[in-house]
């Protein structure tokens, strides 16, 4: 086995800018890029193995392949040959849709899918730059037509005003868009069901109205007040803050100046590593060093037991709560 990079899942968006293009050092695109897709299992846009023995290889396949000994024991337990996240970068230069996502219940029910609960993670976000995360009161169904139809939804959502290193959790059933001017990480369960809300108007490249999907989502939506403030992070060690433990993904943010040893003993889950700032090279006993560069991603296999991080670099660190955790 190896650590494992991926190739770029770029995906072209009315929404998205150039802010991605600079942060990766990609090569310039002719059309403004929304999402860079880091690791993915989602049929139609898999993330392949990039090099190593397993080049050419998806994500699913190498699932398939090493099974346990890749995404650990417990992971595996839960999840079997499907991986159970998906990791973005997005670039939003115009405000997204409205939108919210299912549970799991009703994910299962009407896709055959888990539902999807996420975090984002701000990487760069512009003067004045918004989120808006879960009703500033409670409202009834009723109300919810109400203000869709006078366009208004907006009025009674949390707008919070984001800044670089801060962290939204968003569960299922919460409204929530990204506002304009946002660079940020997205960590979600695998899943790609969203339901547009409201969309204010806009028009695809083919001058069509975006579709919307206004009855699911008043199915899946939670009509009650949410908080909409940013996360508290408590550190857990020398240059390792938590920013999210749920049962679905747990995340802590590392930043080093000299190199850092980390060590997973026993490990029940794989560990993704996104690099957002500075580079370090992984070394893994017997497996081939990776360097790792800002706006880059890398698998790390739950067999590893400890990896060794030279250079200077600021880290989060993704991985999967094991079944004991997720039933308490």
């Amino acid at each position: 086995m190896q650590i494992y990079q991926f190739n770029n899942i770029l995906k072209p968006v009315l929404w998205g800018g150039d802010k991605l293009v600079a942060f990766k050092r990609l090569p310039s695109q002719e059309v403004p890029i929304g999402e860079s897709w880091e690791l993915s299992a989602m049929p139609g846009r898999e993330s392949i193995v990039a090099d190593g023995k397993d080049r050419g290889m998806t994500l699913t396949q190498l699932v398939q392949r090493y099974g346990a000994e890749l995404v650990g024991e417990d992971v595996y337990r839960c999840y079997g040959d499907h991986f159970p996240l998906l990791i973005k970068f997005i670039d939003a230069k115009r405000d997204l849709s409205i939108q919210v996502h299912p549970d799991d219940e009703m994910a299962r029910r009407r896709h055959n899918s888990l539902g999807k609960n996420e975090m984002w993670y701000i990487l760069d976000a512009d003067e004045g730059a918004l989120v808006h995360t879960g009703f500033k009161r409670s409202i009834t169904a009723e109300e919810f037509d109400r203000l869709l139809a006078d366009g208004t939804i907006l009025d009674v959502v949390n707008a919070t005003e984001s800044q670089p290193g801060d962290t939204f959790y968003i569960s299922a059933g919460q409204i929530h868009t990204i506002g304009a001017g946002n660079l940020l990480v997205e960590i979600q369960q695998s899943s790609d069901i969203t339901y547009r809300v409201w969309d204010y108007n806009r028009r695809d490249a083919d001058g069509n109205l975006r579709e919307l999907h206004v009855d699911e989502a008043r199915e899946a939506l939670d009509f009650n007040a949410r908080n909409g403030e940013v996360l508290d992070k408590p550190c857990i060690g020398p240059g390792m803050t938590r920013l999210v433990e749920c049962a679905d993904f747990d995340v802590c943010r590392l930043a080093f100046e000299n190199g850092y040893s980390l060590e997973y003993p026993g490990s029940h889950s794989f560990v993704a590593m996104v690099c957002i700032g500075g580079e370090t090279t992984l070394v893994v006993e017997e497996m081939a060093p990776v360097t790792l560069h800002q706006g880059e991603t890398a698998l790390v296999p739950a067999i590893a037991d400890r990896v060794e991080m030279n250079g200077a670099a600021r880290l989060l660190l993704v991985t999967v709560l094991n079944e004991n955790q997720k039933q308490n």
